[in-house]
């Protein structure tokens, strides 16, 4: 009898420490234009020094620590935010339809490990602003897979906002900047559903800046 009733607290205990977050739905829409002095309760942080800066929302050095909205994603969505980066090395990336939690360890940031995303991750002028990317989870797909979406040009110009314009309607993911079509990808069997229902800023070793967060339920 004790063999079994400790078995139950053991499942009892690994049940309640699951790591899903239990947020609230997005509604019809979320806006945020960071004019405050603190990220706020609105977001979960998970390690890197994201600050609010004149208005914006400012990191450096994020090292694949997204900052997750607490709020769950509708199937289809559109996202709407301003980026700009201090540094000519580029490297701006959010992350959409990921699990709301995931960010990588400090030891595999140590070691340079190849990390996996819990979503789809939009990134702006990568790997020393020699290519952007539109992956599912695997940010270094486009080595393998040449199916990845990806291009080469325009580079990240440093200090200048960007408008991205990130939508996801069925299997189709389109992304434009500053108004023109940039990446797209019909991904036959979408992240969607509990656990791909988030959306984080994140960066890497460049000073990102952020503003004017925009999403609507489609």
């Amino acid at each position: 009898m004790r063999f079994w009733f400790a078995l139950l607290l053991v499942a009892g205990c690994h049940a309640g420490s699951a790591e899903e977050p239990q947020d609230p739905p997005l509604g019809a829409q979320f806006v945020d234009h960071f004019d405050r002095a603190d990220v706020g309760s609105d977001y979960r942080n998970t390690g890197a020094p994201w600050r609010i800066e004149d208005g914006k929302l400012v990191v450096d050095h994020a090292h694949n620590h997204p900052l997750w909205l607490k709020r769950r994603l509708p199937r289809d969505v559109k996202v709407e935010v301003d980026v700009m980066s201090r540094s000519p090395r580029g490297d701006v990336k959010v992350e959409v339809f990921g699990d709301g939690f995931r960010h990588e360890s400090a030891e595999d940031v140590r070691k340079d490990a190849i990390y996996e995303a819990s979503g789809y991750v939009f990134i702006f002028g990568g790997w020393s602003n020699s290519r952007s990317v539109l992956v599912r989870k695997q940010e270094h797909a486009w080595q393998f897979d040449s199916s990845v979406p990806l291009r080469t040009t325009p580079r990240v110009e440093a200090n200048r906002t960007y408008h991205w314009e990130i939508t996801r309607q069925g299997k189709h993911v389109d992304w434009k900047i500053d108004g023109q079509p940039f990446l797209s990808w019909d991904d036959p069997n979408p992240l969607e559903g509990a656990g791909q229902d988030h959306f984080a800023f994140d960066g890497w070793e460049t000073e990102i800046v952020f503003d004017n967060l925009v999403i609507t339920a489609l």
